[in-house]
């Protein structure tokens, strides 16, 4: 075969002639599902590997967290019937969001020198912390079942309402994830103002207290501008109440958990090739 013929047969890629990035990446993650997979399978075994209770620390430590809150909060509270079951609930939806946006963060730029090595879609990282929340959010149902059962308290049919509570928690997580994870792009030290944030905003979300505590006009101001109200509310409401989220609470925390989710993935997408000359 000729070099002529080699030149007519060869693939080129033409980089002017890409379809659009957000697509692109979504093709490329389900792709490399399998690779997702792998990740998250590796962060579930490593994180306690060494560990003598081993995965026992996933129900754990909600757990142990709510038996402190209990006793802090407690007389407090004492209004509050099953405080433990309203606590639980409320951790376990935070703990999920804090977690898995903060490994976002860390696991794009602990993971960056991979990018130089080979190709793989850059929201791997994210996604995969993602898997890995929800596997934990998965287990830390366990040890809230069991205070259910242990207290007396109804079990509520609306209980099985929380898989779509899942989706929608997990949909707003990946997305600030991957906006974050952006910015951070651009400015590191955005990885370590996240963080308290996080302290901030978990004391601005009615986790441990009830929303009825705080004056009208600041309460109006908390749940107008705190997106996490809505979706503490759509977790913690078929448990704890019994009752399926108002169309107004489910319709605003949807919105909110896919609008954030398009946005991140969009605006990830567009500066995701930069990552490799940033880092």
């Amino acid at each position: 075969m000729t070099i002529k013929e080699n030149k007519k047969n060869a693939s080129y890629f033409d980089s002017t002639n890409r379809g659009p990035l957000f697509l692109e990446e979504l093709i490329g993650i389900y792709k490399y599902r399998e690779l997702v997979i792998q990740f998250v399978r590796r962060d579930v075994i490593t994180r306690y590997k060494r560990s003598a209770l081993g995965f026992a620390w996933t129900m754990l430590n909600p757990l142990g967290t709510m038996l402190i809150l209990t006793f802090v909060f407690s007389n407090l509270f004492h209004a509050v019937q099953g405080y433990p079951i309203y606590i639980l609930s409320g951790i376990i939806a935070w703990t999920f969001f804090s977690q898995t946006t903060t490994a976002s963060l860390t696991q794009n730029v602990l993971g960056a020198p991979l990018l130089h090595k080979i190709y793989l879609p850059r929201t791997t990282f994210t996604v995969s912390a993602i898997g890995t929340g929800i596997v934990n959010l998965v287990l830390s149902i366990v040890p809230l079942l069991l205070i259910i059962f242990l207290m007396g308290f109804p079990f509520h049919i609306t209980f099985f309402f929380i898989p779509l509570s899942i989706i929608i928690l997990a949909a707003f997580a990946l997305g600030v994830g991957l906006l974050f994870s952006t910015i951070a792009l651009f400015f590191p030290d955005v990885v370590e103002m996240y963080q308290i944030a996080l302290t901030a905003w978990m004391y601005m979300t009615p986790i441990f207290y009830p929303i009825d505590i705080i004056p009208e006009p600041q309460r109006q101001w908390l749940i107008m501008f705190n997106p996490m109200y809505y979706l503490v509310e759509v977790f913690r409401q078929p448990i704890y109440d019994g009752i399926l989220p108002s169309w107004q609470i489910f319709n605003t925390a949807a919105i909110i958990a896919f609008t954030t989710l398009v946005t991140g993935w969009v605006v990830f997408s567009w500066k995701a090739n930069e990552f490799t000359y940033r880092t």
